[in-house]
């Protein structure tokens, strides 16, 4: 690799896989630019937890929200012309695994719980949020673009998991989780 900078997006246009140029402000630079910033924190939150068992997991999925943003860079869809790796459905199912097993470690939630508890739980909390921003993004793109559709169903997975594993954490600090309670 040679030096960070190329000089090739001082204009506002950047490549595709397959060279294509494109704006920087379009739908499909911001949607895999907010999967970027959902992966750059999930690398904070496992930077700032201790739980192993969610360090290797969200480790997991850092490595495959690469696949998820190379699998928006590629407009082939649903040929592959450039051979890159997709999202599949067996991603989807592992996630909805973990889901299914963490979930047995907290309680069954009947009510809209704020997001917060401890340090760790807040994170995984934003990582939540940024990752639904994501999520609105590709299925705008999706509305005008042909795109792999176990993109959408991963990354929507992923936020319910987050929101569970915030949960999960919280617990094992000996945080309840704080109801919404309408004034």
């Amino acid at each position: 690799m040679g030096k960070i900078y190329t000089k090739s997006g001082d204009k506002g246009e950047t490549s595709l896989i397959g060279g294509a140029r494109v704006s920087k402000a379009s739908k499909r630079i911001e949607a895999y630019g907010e999967v970027d910033e959902s992966n750059a924190m999930l690398g904070f939150i496992i930077a700032s937890i201790e739980d192993e068992d969610i360090k290797l997991i969200l480790n997991k999925i850092q490595n495959e929200l690469f696949i998820l943003g190379s699998d928006l860079a590629d407009t082939s869809y649903p040929n592959n012309l450039y051979n890159i790796p997709r999202i599949t459905k067996d991603m989807v199912e592992y996630i909805e695994k973990i889901i299914d097993e963490y979930e047995k470690e907290v309680e069954e939630i009947r009510y809209f719980i704020l997001p917060g508890g401890s340090k760790e739980g807040a994170l995984l909390h934003i990582a939540r949020t940024i990752v639904r921003r994501a999520e609105r993004s590709i299925v705008e793109l999706a509305e005008k673009e042909n795109i792999n559709p176990f993109i959408i169903e991963y990354i929507n997975r992923l936020s319910d998991l987050l929101f569970i594993l915030a949960r999960t954490v919280n617990k094992r600090r000996g945080i309840n989780d704080t109801p919404w309670r309408k004034k």
